[in-house]
């Protein structure tokens, strides 16, 4: 008996604890400076500062632009695509997860698998032309195991060049988030064949404490 309650003490101090832990999670998120601009700015996501900030630096979506986004729920990408394109541009959204609604005439959205062959052709007849930019902050299921985490990252990346590469235009680019790992210099070493730039960076939005970062990849060289 004395067992028993003993035990039930321990789970109601773990169960207390949890409750302080996620009560605390939520408020730093709360304080948290790019999470409070993206609720005033409207936006999805605090995602969107890191497209902001990444395509400041490098010129990546232009006005006009067909820009392909894959991954992107919540849509915090797209929205800031949809800026930079304006209206004569063309921004298609692709992920297995619904996004909030995105009433602008020149967004399309597909939900599905965008690694498989149906999506992929959706997707292409989806486009007025070939994409001048092909964006993704898509992130695989992260198990806690570095090692598993990292070839997980790469199949994902390497599915994304996969499509871009089947879609996009000449000259035009790509912008990925990726954690590195170790065939990742073997990959770029292949991408710098098929693109004038590549580069790797983080933008300043990025919290401090994640592991992910940026690929840059401009002016595609079809073969």
């Amino acid at each position: 008996m004395v067992d028993k309650v003993i035990f039930s003490i321990y789970c109601n101090m773990i169960n207390s604890s949890l409750d302080i832990m996620g009560s605390s999670w939520q408020r730093n998120k709360k304080k948290e400076y790019y999470y409070r601009k993206a609720k005033e700015s409207k936006y999805y996501s605090r995602a969107s500062y890191k497209l902001l900030q990444l395509d400041k630096k490098y010129k990546l979506i232009k006005e006009g632009n067909s820009v392909v986004d894959l991954g992107a729920s919540p849509g915090g990408w797209s929205q800031v695509a949809l800026e930079k394109v304006g209206s004569k541009g063309l921004i298609i959204g692709v992920d297995l997860n619904k996004i909030r609604p995105i009433n602008e005439e020149n967004f399309s959205f597909i939900r599905g698998d965008f690694t498989t062959e149906k999506i992929q052709e959706k997707i292409i007849n989806t486009l007025n032309e070939e994409a001048d930019v092909v964006i993704s902050d898509a992130s695989p299921f992260l198990s806690g195991i570095k090692s598993i985490d990292q070839l997980r990252s790469i199949d994902l990346v390497e599915s994304v060049i996969k499509v871009s590469e089947l879609i996009l235009k000449n000259k035009g680019n790509i912008l990925l988030k990726f954690f590195q790992g170790e065939d990742f210099n073997h990959m770029l070493r292949e991408l710098k064949k098929k693109f004038r730039i590549v580069k790797t960076t983080k933008p300043n939005s990025s919290r401090k404490k994640s592991s992910e970062m940026y690929l840059i990849c401009l002016g595609f060289k079809p073969i």
